[in-house]
């Protein structure tokens, strides 16, 4: 491949995507708000774009021969916030993408596509759409979206519904967990699978405990090796009881199912800022 556009670049998984991707082109283009993400690597360059702003993406994705998009706010937040970075910034993507003529987005959906199914339902990538938030909603809007594209327009697309990529710090993450060994791979095998058409895969990793079903999805050659059961004796010993009633524990959107629209769901959960420094 020539050249990969990826975004969100500055983002704590898009730090662990940047060198991996550099492998799979002769050109990475990384991309993102901030002024500089520090140094780069081999093959690697940096375009500052802003997702809403359709001419500077299109501009981003000129010559690209696919776009591997993590951009976006990635936490529930007001409407008008998600409105601009993650629904108008889909759209501008994907329509940048079809102007420009690439073959495919590889994107970062979400769980929170299908948040409000009940968590002790295994469900497959053919469940209807359930958001839980604001923020859901829009990767409910980008995957029609994506369905959309492939329809009219034959151009492909994998929406990676990832569950929660970071560090096991919680009873529900030793179903919902995906490593980032398990990440990298999962665009690797979007990127390189030769037709996709409009494929919805889950991000997780080969928890015993994951809560979904990839079976539709396994033409992509996506197979996880990590398990967080290895994590499971020490997270069960220090969790405390679970409400029956409460809202994070029924669904399969975890804390994002149980705030109002607009708040956020990571204020709730501990995740560690581990990202990737070069």
């Amino acid at each position: 491949m020539k050249k990969i556009v990826l975004t969100g670049a500055a983002g704590r998984l898009g730090s662990y995507l940047r060198e991996p991707l550099t492998k799979m082109a002769n050109e990475l283009v990384s991309s993102d708000i901030v002024d500089d993400i520090g140094k780069l690597y081999e093959g690697e360059t940096y375009v500052k774009a802003d997702l809403a702003n359709l001419s500077e993406i299109t501009s981003l994705l000129e010559s690209a021969d696919m776009v591997v998009h993590f951009g976006a706010i990635g936490d529930e937040a007001p409407f008008e916030d998600i409105l601009q970075s993650n629904i108008i910034g889909a759209y501008t993507v994907w329509e940048a993408a079809r102007v420009n003529g690439l073959r495919r987005v590889v994107y970062a959906s979400s769980i929170h596509a299908v948040g409000m199914h009940p968590r002790n339902e295994y469900i497959g990538t053919d469940v209807p759409h359930k958001p839980d938030t604001f923020y859901g909603l829009a990767k409910c809007f980008a995957e029609d979206l994506a369905s959309l594209y492939w329809d009219k327009f034959q151009m492909e697309s994998v929406c990676m519904r990832i569950l929660s990529c970071a560090q096991v710090t919680n009873a529900r993450a030793l179903g919902s967990w995906l490593s980032y060994d398990d990440l990298i791979h999962m665009v690797e095998q979007s990127v390189n699978t030769p037709l996709t058409g409009h494929t919805i895969v889950y991000g997780v990793s080969n928890n015993d405990r994951a809560p979904v079903d990839n079976s539709n999805a396994t033409f992509l050659g996506y197979r996880p090796k990590d398990n967080a059961e290895q994590f499971a004796e020490k997270i069960l010993a220090e969790e405390p009881p679970q409400d029956v009633n409460d809202p994070t524990f029924l669904y399969q959107g975890g804390p994002f199912a149980a705030v109002m629209p607009g708040n956020s769901g990571l204020a709730n959960m501990n995740v560690i800022n581990d990202k990737k420094e070069n």
